[in-house]
């Protein structure tokens, strides 16, 4: 059996199916090249056919990365096809179908026999391999399925060409124990996961419902699964998913109990956190492992002095080994273009020349409003460069009368197709200062959307700080987040909620020019 466990990331998939979370295509290459440079062995982009949107930024990440894109895609033909078709320029597709196994799901989700769902899974399979693509099979909800139906379903499906087989903890309801049990009778079981010519990888796939998705995912490993699917942060439906910077680090620190490899770039752990927080609005928790901010921190008096003596008597892995900053570059008016790019790719971020260029700009504006830029601003201004394709209204003035009759002006610029430039001004009347703004807002695009959220916060301490503004809004049954800074507080929400307006009409024109296009029926 190999030394190695293949890293499966599903962040762009499951972990965008967290409540709130929709990412553009822009955004989804921006965390697909971070997850390229920190050595997942496979990044699952999306559902090709939930949505046009999801196709293309599919499409697009296949497009840009050269390890394995994985697509998922029910046991049914239309899922198949569409998955083909948006792993196209794939240098490595992988096709990920998958049908439910348990008693529960086949009586009250499927309404099939299980005779019945194990023709749906094989024709998938053999269906799936015919597109030239790496298969993977998962058999949803396998910890609450029949095991000797699961051992036929895995036999069937390896004889129809599957090169994975997948037993997800679904709703995270399994033991340890429970756990690593049905592995080991699995691969004792079904000889494909044992031969001695291109053995089928066994993986898994556990969510965080009762709080053991890293522990049944280590616990996996250990019985013999040799590919883990995690997400960045733990992010993913309902309580989340493995996090992947736990599931890593904690095969590094205990190589005494695994013994066994990754291809994680673990000094690339932390930026790569920190990009996908600043993208998706998910805050990491200050007290997250391994990448929070207060991982590496200690206020008792014993553990300071134990640390100031030896780092080891209270910290089991280094700041260092999971890329946590510890000195840093400061960033002024007078820094120059080059100290600018490494602070930036040290972030996370991956811009061209054009884009470096609007950054450098914006950067400089920012630092001559204050004496240094934190990391917190740069990431805050980054995020605005990684959505900026979005754009279909820029703002460009505003004026705000305060008080209990607040008043609000906008004039907007907003980008025809055509490249030609139209200037709208628009005023309403608001219950504050804010709500004023994001009704003359509304008003100038013509869209009524329902805020969900509003989080306002500063970048960094001090007087010289910046509001930092994220509003998530909901528009039909489709969630969309914006975020803005600047020095005055209402300039910064109406950025936020701007941006996210203009992610409603990118996802409206992409429908329109859909229509008659590909099918996604």
């Amino acid at each position: 059996m190999t030394s190695k466990v293949e890293i499966f990331d599903t962040t762009l998939r499951d972990g965008e199916q967290s409540p709130g979370i929709n990412l553009n295509a822009k955004e989804k290459v921006e965390i697909a090249k971070a997850l390229e440079r920190l050595g997942v062995t496979t990044i699952e982009a999306g559902f090709p056919v939930a949505s046009p949107g999801d196709f293309e930024g599919v499409r697009a990440v296949a497009s840009e990365v050269g390890c394995r894109v994985a697509a998922l895609a029910r046991a049914v033909p239309k899922d198949i096809e569409a998955a083909a078709r948006a792993l196209e320029n794939a240098k490595s597709p992988v096709i990920h179908t998958f049908i439910a196994s348990s008693p529960i799901h086949m009586k009250h989700k499927l309404h099939l026999e299980p005779d019945a769902v194990l023709k749906k899974a094989v024709e998938a399979v053999v269906l799936a391999k015919k597109s030239g693509a790496r298969v993977e099979f998962s058999a949803e909800d396998a910890t609450r399925s029949d095991w000797e139906f699961l051992k036929e379903m895995a036999i069937a499906v390896i004889e129809a060409g599957a090169d994975v087989v997948n037993i997800p903890d679904t709703v995270g309801y399994t033991m340890p124990w429970e756990y690593e049990k049905l592995i080991q009778y699995l691969i004792g079981n079904v000889p494909g996961f044992t031969r001695e010519k291109d053995p089928v990888i066994l993986s898994v796939h556990c969510h965080n419902d009762l709080g053991l998705a890293v522990c049944n995912s280590l616990t996996a490993v250990k019985a013999g699964a040799r590919q883990v699917e995690v997400t960045i942060n733990g992010i993913g439906e309902r309580a989340g998913n493995a996090a992947l910077e736990e599931v890593v680090m904690a095969l590094n620190v205990r190589k005494d109990q695994y013994q066994l490899e990754t291809d994680i770039v673990t000094t690339r752990l932390y930026q790569t956190s920190r990009l996908v927080s600043s993208l998706t609005g998910y805050p990491v928790p200050k007290n997250k492992a391994v990448i929070g901010e207060n991982a590496f921190a200690h206020e008792s008096g014993i553990h300071q002095d134990g640390v100031l003596k030896e780092r080891s008597t209270y910290e089991i892995m280094t700041p260092e080994s999971v890329g946590y900053p510890k000195s840093r570059i400061v960033l002024g008016k007078h820094s120059g273009r080059h100290a600018f790019k490494k602070r930036v790719e040290e972030l996370g971020y991956t811009l061209d020349e054009a884009e470096l260029e609007r950054a450098f700009a914006r950067f400089i504006a920012l630092a001559d409003r204050k004496k240094t830029v934190d990391d917190k601003d740069l990431e805050a201004m980054l995020f605005a460069e990684a959505t900026e394709s979005v754009a279909t209204f820029e703002l460009v003035n505003m004026q705000v009368l305060s008080g209990e009759d607040a008043m609000a002006l906008v004039k907007l610029k907003r980008l025809e197709e055509n490249g030609d430039e139209k200037l709208i001004v628009e005023a309403a009347a608001g219950e504050g200062a804010v709500d004023s703004v994001y009704k003359a807002l509304e008003r100038a695009v013509g869209l009524e959307v329902r805020l969900l959220e509003y989080q306002i916060g500063a970048t960094t301490h001090g007087t010289d700080s910046f509001g930092e503004v994220m509003v998530r809004i909901q528009c039909g049954d489709q969630t969309y987040l914006g975020r803005g800074v600047h020095s005055d507080v209402v300039r910064a929400s109406a950025e936020a909620y701007l941006q996210a307006l203009n992610k409603v009409l990118l996802e409206q024109r992409q429908d329109r020019s859909e229509k008659g296009g590909t099918d996604f029926s």
